[in-house]
């Protein structure tokens, strides 16, 4: 069979520091989503063909400079920003936007703010007009690249999926407002990995191994300056069936045991 083309998305790891240290935040995904449901992931989803809109605001790095950054085409990066920055006001309520002098936008969670951001979520707004209804643009200094994940060819969902990190911003918090997860919870890294292999936090490849790259980070500072090397590479895994389980085995070798099954 012709494996399926993966559609581009975008997900992002919002930071922020907290008592134990660096925080991640965290979703677990309805048991009925059709993708990785009773999954525990990050804010992010798929591309709206309107993130390519050149008409929106934007300060920071050009979409020329994270086409570098993620090997695609400049089109492409205009959107995976624009998607990464949309997904996360949609799922998370936290906004990557601010003035034009360079103020990021402090609280975006009055029932205005709500409104919009549910026009967005049912498709009747672009991000491209809320921030020029509001008079913003897109920060797009407030995001680094972080990974570069490709579905395997023998799935028949594929996505094309670039990671990237942001710091939660002053002023505003993450709220539970996805109507796509059932929880949505600030955990460590390496809480999150322990609930993992206690069976009470089933998570896909991509979300186990990116926390294990935010273990080694002290705090939200150090993680977002250490990006890796550019071009990100993308990772596509490829699945091993063995006497003590199934994994997904990186290009590097890397093993990853695969989400035991969800509780009954």
């Amino acid at each position: 069979m012709t494996p399926a083309e993966p559609k581009q998305a975008a997900t992002v790891l919002l930071l922020r520091d907290g008592r134990p240290g660096l925080e991640v935040y965290l979703l677990r995904r309805t048991r009925g989503m059709p993708f990785a449901g009773g999954m525990t992931a990050y804010p992010g989803g798929g591309v709206d063909p309107r993130d390519g809109d050149t008409e929106i605001g934007w300060t920071g790095p050009a979409p020329d400079q994270w086409a570098a950054a993620f090997g695609c085409g400049e089109r492409t990066a205009r959107e995976l920003v624009c998607a990464a920055v949309r997904e996360t006001f949609e799922e998370a309520g936290v906004l990557l936007a601010g003035l034009p002098d360079g103020a990021v936008v402090p609280d975006v969670s009055g029932d205005d703010w709500e409104e919009q951001r549910q026009a967005l979520l049912s498709r009747e707004l672009s991000l491209a007009g809320l921030l020029a209804d509001r008079g913003l643009v897109l920060r797009s200094d407030l995001l680094r690249p972080f990974a570069h994940w490709i579905t395997p060819p023998v799935e028949p969902r594929r996505y094309d999926t670039k990671f990237f990190a942001a710091a939660l911003p002053v002023g505003q918090e993450a709220r539970d407002v996805s109507g796509e997860a059932d929880e949505a919870a600030w955990l460590s890294p390496a809480a999150a990995l322990a609930e993992l292999e206690t069976g009470t936090r089933p998570m896909m490849p991509p979300t186990t191994h990116t926390l294990g790259q935010l273990t080694g980070f002290p705090d939200v500072a150090t993680a977002l300056a250490g990006s890796p090397p550019q071009p990100v590479q993308p990772i596509s895994p490829r699945f091993e069936d063995t006497p003590d389980g199934r994994w997904a085995v990186l290009p590097d070798g890397t093993r990853i045991r695969l989400a035991v099954p969800l509780p009954s």
